[in-house]
């Protein structure tokens, strides 16, 4: 089997590409990335790439007929993959999460691909009180990356291909330790918090529902999509049912792991709208030899294991690196990439 990540060095595809190299140990695995965060180690073992039988260098906006020759099955990762990302960059965000996968899917189908997985979001239930949402409740993104992930979805149901089964996952909110750490995410985030400081302070109430799953249960789903049969095109939550939590919930079970660590709630916040809890039932029933077996407190004691060994917090702050935006942000001020967010090649950065 010849597999191909697009967006590979990033926060997931780090993990993913040591995922996969495991479990297919012969399988062809290639790589396809823009390396935007490739200098965004933080690991101390294995570079994520060395898994790959191939690395290529590129950006999804150029994507052609060759990447996909004799490709058994495209994961689609690359994204401008986070809120804050997404409103400083909307226009981007729309090209790269969804023309640039429906792009994608259309030249693998046209090659023969047989399976095409997107990394979708649960976060485009939006604002959802009540019962934990299923795949048949309505959609409600607030944001421009929550859209574009929901019209990435409708268009990706409009391919026409007998031959490749197409798979969005809709994911729970990636947590613990990678070999391209993320602190923009919130568990990632309390954890770092923890051990710089002692303290974790939680910007809204506590209240807001958010399901968590780990990034290797993550590379565990995306398994079973690029060898499941069945309906040629589906969309399900991947996640597990007991993965939901409140922002509070979250912020405490840190707090237990990292002795005298002080949560600190501000009661006086306006409610985050971005509040869902979710039905993974439908996995469960398609997918249960692949379903998430990390629990809560193996993923928060990973990210404690990792970032102490990782000396992230040597200065007492986590470096730029670690939340996206700033990396993207301080390239450009520094004219290594463009409003675009393409590499610029002046004569200073060559030498």
């Amino acid at each position: 089997m010849h597999i191909l990540i697009l967006g590979n060095m990033g926060y997931v595809g780090s993990a993913v590409s040591q995922y996969m190299r495991d479990r297919f140990p012969d399988a062809r695995l290639s790589g396809f990335d823009s390396a935007l965060f490739a200098h965004c180690l933080t690991g101390n073992g294995r570079v994520p790439e060395t898994f790959l039988d191939e690395q290529l260098f590129g950006d999804v906006r150029d994507l052609t007929p060759a990447f996909f020759g004799g490709v058994d099955a495209v994961i689609y990762l690359a994204a401008i993959s986070n809120d804050p990302m997404g409103k400083q960059f909307a226009h981007l965000t729309d090209t790269v999460n969804r023309a640039c996968c429906i792009l994608a899917a259309d030249l693998a189908a046209k090659a023969g691909v047989k399976h095409f997985v997107l990394a979708s979001s649960c976060s485009v239930y939006g604002a959802a009180s009540g019962l934990a949402r299923t795949e048949h409740d309505d959609v409600n993104p607030l944001t421009a990356y929550a859209r574009s992930k929901v019209a990435a979805e409708e268009q990706l149901a409009q391919i026409k291909s007998e031959k490749m089964a197409i798979s969005c996952l809709r994911f729970a909110t990636a947590c613990g330790f990678s070999g391209r750490l993320r602190l923009d995410l919130v568990l990632n985030d309390f954890v770092a918090a923890a051990l710089g400081s002692g303290r974790i302070s939680v910007l809204s109430d506590g209240t807001p529902w958010r399901p968590l799953i780990d990034v290797r249960d993550m590379a565990r789903i995306m398994e079973w999509a690029i060898t499941r049969s069945g309906e040629h095109f589906l969309v399900v939550n991947a996640g597990i049912n007991r993965g939901n939590y409140t922002v509070k919930e979250l912020a405490e079970a840190v707090a237990d792991a990292v002795p005298g660590t002080e949560v600190h709630i501000n009661h006086d916040a306006q409610p985050d709208k971005r509040s869902y809890k979710v039905d993974f039932s439908l996995l469960e029933r398609l997918a249960p030899e692949h379903l998430p077996r990390i629990s809560l407190s193996e993923t928060i004691n990973g990210l404690v294991d990792g970032i102490r060994k990782s000396g992230i917090l040597r200065s007492g702050q986590p470096p730029e690196s670690l939340i996206r935006l700033r990396t993207l942000t301080g390239f450009i001020g520094a004219g290594i990439l463009d409003e675009e967010l393409r590499w610029t090649a002046p004569d200073e950065f060559i030498h």
